[in-house]
């Protein structure tokens, strides 16, 4: 977990943030609430309570200080979610293709793979879906110790990218397939479910990589209009 060491009187800071390995069977700890969300089945994040728990020294991961530093100094760290939704939308893209050649298991044979409006569906896929991989492949490759300005928007573009564009091509993919391609005993619901959640994960949200790189595009580290 997370956590801030807050000295009596001391405000919380983040670059005092420390990043700690706590039991969850600890004296104290209590893990609470249900989880239930649109897609992420596969996961938990519950609500988790601390009362008076005792933390060993040696339950710290990183010293004091050291994760904000890893946050400012190597950014790139926070891409580790999108290879997921990478592979989410790689996976739509493939599912279409099987399913309009009539070659997924459990459906009959049917090819629908003849319609002029599947073909562009499919191209529009195919365009996006290489768009959105050669971004992130470009940002990955820039993760180092103190990128450059224009290596951290890049970072933003490719999370962005993959988060939104897995959602994007799912969508297509529904569009495109159809009719028994939504029975849930097919991978394609689950994947635009799951897909959808992808630009709400902290700490680089859609929205806040939107933000970002608007303003620090056009605002250099200190700058101000006043």
């Amino acid at each position: 977990m997370l956590c801030t060491e807050v000295a009596e009187g001391d405000k919380a800071l983040r670059r005092n943030t420390l990043y700690l390995a706590i039991p969850a069977k600890a004296d104290g700890v209590s893990v609470v609430g249900d989880w239930d969300p649109l897609g992420m089945r596969g996961t938990v994040s519950r609500t988790l309570l601390f009362r008076d728990v005792f933390v060993p020294e040696d339950a710290a991961l990183m010293p004091r200080g050291v994760y904000f530093q890893a946050a400012m100094r190597w950014p790139h760290m926070f891409l580790t979610l999108s290879p997921t939704y990478v592979g989410l939308a790689q996976a739509a893209y493939d599912f279409t293709l099987r399913y309009l050649r009539g070659e997924v298991t459990g459906t009959p044979p049917v090819k629908r793979r003849m319609y002029p409006t599947k073909q562009i569906a499919v191209a529009q896929m195919q365009i996006k879906l290489e768009q959105d991989k050669a971004i992130w492949f470009q940002a990955i490759t820039e993760a180092r110790a103190n990128p450059t300005k224009e290596q951290v928007l890049r970072a933003y573009a490719a999370q962005y990218s993959a988060m939104e564009g897995a959602n994007e091509i799912a969508t297509l993919a529904i569009r495109t397939c159809g009719g028994q391609a939504m029975l849930k005993s097919l991978p394609l619901e689950r994947i635009y479910r799951d897909s959808r959640c992808g630009s709400l994960m902290l700490p680089w949200t859609a929205e806040l990589c939107l933000d970002r790189i608007g303003r620090e595009a056009l605002y250099e580290t200190g700058e101000s209009d006043e």
